[in-house]
């Protein structure tokens, strides 16, 4: 039986127990406690480990150790930062620290004029046991630090205390510690470490097929570089293209999703495959593949990364249907079963069975397809539907393509119950869609954001705000005209360091299927040609959000938001400090599109290092408007036709 002589327990952070691994980014600073103590009074040392893990045929990183210091109720603290992209493991060992509680007992039993001949002698035993624990080459430091201790004992203990409590005599004794009772926490808790983008990325999606100037004619790939400078001014890195595959001709739909398709109606993207090839295929209305590889070179030139859809849905024209019937879904007169979520049916998709015999052919075939594109510069994954897939397929798929390619980011698209959700991310989706989208009034605001980024979600999920998809749009949008799109946008650029739209959003677009969250001529099901310049767009205003989240590392941060108090339920303040203190931004949101609205607003300026009656400037980065305000409790007014909020830097 293991005897633990040192308790160590409540370890944060991790994640149900250390069962899942927590979530940072390159350049963090992990910051780890936990309880520590011990029966008796002995004194206790204890080190933070932490080593990059072996993937594949690689191997483990030595052990790094930070010793912890101890704080209130033998709670224990340690840092170290996370420099490369990766796996990482971390644990806490503990141990008495013998000569440390030796010496601290003779100095107060000497100074209480104790007989401490004994003692000496003891603390001799110690010095010359750590001596045969050190290297050869150190042995002859404890040899003389022996010799010096009896040497000042034949002038008095006095001088013997002074000489045995010098700092040196204690360094080095923790150099070579007595560890025959130390606890390691075992088995070590682990950390995903993903590229920054993980955490701090402007997502920008468009249907490649949409971006030409002929009217029913799809538009190219090349399309899309022409308007890459466009959207890079705009301050987006991430652009993001659904499905890109040959398209499936059997019960293709039609405009408005109709369930009979027009000869020269091009069929949703999302019913992937035919003659012409499958997941790993371009359209050829589209281009090559040589021009999708010329465009992701052109998009890295300007600071933008491609992200694709994953979407493991099949035409009845697959491929996969023909060589692979198994894979499928089968009724009982042995035909293929196609996609339902009732009422909705989905004739134009078949599902695969993930559970079905030859399922192991089935997941090695998913994860090539993930592979295929990255070797054609693809690092980002939007998933369609993870949640309608088993999760131990993602927690078998994901890190076996982080084992050679720990750069690649899945962003998980399931709008489902929260359990599955959090599941998912735990499982190791690197982000994940949230119901932000729907959520509109400040005491659920508050609410949600509280959860999302101040609990114990925090560690493992990191939720990017899209204020709108080809699949929904929110009520709020549809009658809130413009104001309502820069609230919007406004509340998810600040809110949350990693947010996206779906393109037509800066345009202000809230065409609706009447009594639906769903667009009007969706672009699913047709080609479109758009006006980039419409009258009323807003892309200047989301240009200026993402130059602001650019330039303000404490917008950068997920983790670090707080919500303040305003008088009036409509107006809804909170603030971002950046890690070293010095970047404070505060928001103030007036979240009714037609009403203006005015309130007090109290902030916490103790925190930012303000006093009570010190005057400081707000500078609004919006309007480039500067105020001087005093105190904690200051009045703001937003109209939200001229501008529906206030984004201030504060100076001291």
């Amino acid at each position: 039986m293991t005897i633990q002589s040192v308790i160590i327990e409540k370890i944060t952070p991790q994640v149900d127990g250390g069962r899942y691994p927590i979530k940072r980014e390159v350049g963090d600073i992990v910051t780890v406690s936990a309880g520590i103590y011990k029966d008796g009074h002995d004194m206790l040392t204890a080190v933070l480990r932490y080593r990059k893990k072996k993937t594949g045929k690689g191997s483990a990183g030595k052990w790094t150790e930070v010793p912890m210091v101890e704080g209130e109720n033998f709670e224990w603290t340690a840092s170290f930062s996370v420099d490369e992209i990766g796996h990482y493991q971390y644990t806490i060992e503990a141990w008495p620290n013998v000569f440390g509680t030796w010496l601290d007992e003779a100095t107060k039993k000497h100074a209480a004029g104790v007989d401490i001949s004994s003692e000496l002698l003891e603390g001799q035993r110690f010095i010359m046991e750590a001596q045969q624990r050190a290297p050869k080459a150190e042995r002859d430091r404890f040899t003389r630090c022996v010799e010096r201790i009896e040497a000042s004992q034949l002038v008095n203990r006095d001088v013997a205390v002074r000489v045995i409590t010098e700092a040196q005599y204690a360094h080095m004794m923790d150099q070579f510690p007595d560890k025959r009772l130390a606890t390691e926490y075992d088995p070590p808790l682990e950390i995903i470490v993903d590229p920054i983008r993980a955490r701090f990325a402007n997502w920008y999606e468009i249907f490649p097929r949409s971006q030409g100037r002929i009217p029913g004619q799809s538009g190219t790939f090349k399309d899309c570089e022409a308007r890459l400078s466009e959207i890079e001014g705009m301050g987006f890195n991430v652009l993001y293209f659904p499905p890109i595959h040959p398209i499936g001709e059997t019960n293709r739909k039609g405009a408005n999703n109709s369930l009979i398709a027009n000869p020269d109606e091009p069929g949703c993207p999302y019913a992937i495959g035919n003659k012409r090839g499958g997941h790993k295929a371009v359209d050829p209305d589209l281009g090559t593949l040589g021009d999708f590889d010329r465009l992701v070179t052109a998009c890295r030139a300007m600071g933008l990364e491609i992200a694709l859809d994953f979407a493991i849905n099949c035409s009845p024209d697959h491929p996969y249907v023909k060589d692979h019937p198994e894979w499928f879904y089968k009724r009982p007169d042995g035909s293929i079963k196609y996609a339902e979520n009732p009422p909705k049916k989905y004739e134009d998709i078949y599902s695969l069975d993930f559970h079905c015999e030859n399922r192991e052919s089935l997941w090695n075939e998913m994860k090539s397809v993930i592979e295929f594109w990255i070797g054609h510069g693809v690092d980002i994954f939007r998933v369609d539907n993870p949640h309608t897939k088993p999760v131990a397929f993602w927690a078998w798929m994901i890190p076996e393509i982080k084992k050679n390619h720990p750069q690649v980011t899945f962003l998980a698209e399931a709008f489902t119950h929260p359990k599955m959700m959090q599941m998912l991310a735990k499982v190791g989706f690197t982000q994940s869609y949230t119901y932000f989208t729907w959520r509109n009034y400040k005491e659920e605001i508050t609410e949600y954001l509280t959860e999302l980024t101040q609990g114990p979600m925090k560690e493992y999920y990191r939720g990017n705000f899209f204020v709108n998809t080809p699949d929904i749009l929110p009520k709020f949008l549809q009658t809130s005209g413009r104001p309502g799109f820069k609230i919007r946008v406004l509340l998810a650029a600040t809110l949350s360091s990693v947010y996206g739209i779906y393109s037509g959003f800066e345009l202000c677009e809230n065409a609706a299927v009447a009594g639906k969250e769903e667009y009007l001529h969706s672009e699913k099901y047709e080609y479109k040609v758009w006006d980039w310049d419409r009258p009323g767009n807003i892309k200047d205003y989301i240009a200026k959000l993402n130059w602001i989240r650019g330039a303000h590392s404490a917008l950068q941060e997920y983790d670090n938001l707080e919500f303040y108090l305003s008088e009036d339920e409509h107006i809804l303040a909170y603030g971002k400090t950046s890690e070293d203190g010095k970047d404070i931004i505060v928001v103030i949101v007036n979240l009714d599109p037609h009403v203006t609205h005015e309130s007090h607003i109290f902030l916490p300026i103790k925190d930012f290092g303000i006093g009570p009656a010190e005057s400081y400037e707000v500078h609004d980065l919006i309007t480039d408007a500067h105020y001087q305000w005093r105190g904690e409790k200051n009045w703001v007014r937003l109209d939200p036709i001229v501008e529906p909020a206030h984004v201030f830097h504060i100076r001291r």
